[in-house]
């Protein structure tokens, strides 16, 4: 019986462990150094970045001649909200003929940076604990009436 106690009670430690794990999620594109290394200012074209970066994550809102790269990594543990682990931002931008002027990795804090932070509204409706358990009786199995042959 000791022996099935001690089972058990190790059983439970280690799924209390395994819950605690942290989970790592990538969001977006974080550009690595030796990808940034092959961009040249003055000498690289829009398909050079492409093929070397990637699409841009956003563009400025009233410059086509400027993109943003902006990546970050979070790690969930448990039912925590997710807390971001590393953030990169690079800017890349564009002269007038389509050739790299600047390419730089940029503070993550800076304002003038497009982002929004917001969530996304989902449709539905706020449902107490009560109204979850409660909801669904009297639902299911309603009789069936044409089994009692009034038509």
């Amino acid at each position: 019986m000791k022996r099935f106690n001690f089972l058990c009670l190790a059983s439970v430690a280690a799924l209390s462990i395994a819950a605690c794990t942290p989970t790592q999620a990538n969001r977006g594109n974080i550009v690595e150094d030796f990808r940034m290394n092959e961009i040249v200012e003055g000498v690289s074209t829009r398909t050079n970045v492409l093929k070397s970066l990637g699409s841009p994550t956003t563009k400025a809102p009233f410059d086509d001649n400027i993109w943003y790269y902006i990546g970050q990594k979070t790690e969930k543990t448990g039912v925590f909200d997710p807390k971001v682990v590393e953030e990169k931002i690079v800017v890349v931008a564009f002269n007038e003929e389509g050739i790299v002027d600047v390419i730089e990795e940029v503070d993550a804090e800076r304002m003038d940076i497009p982002r929004v932070r917001r969530k996304t509204e989902t449709g539905g409706n706020e449902v107490t604990v009560m109204e979850q358990l409660l909801g669904n009786v009297g639902r299911f199995n309603a009789p069936d009436v044409s089994a009692t042959g009034d038509r």
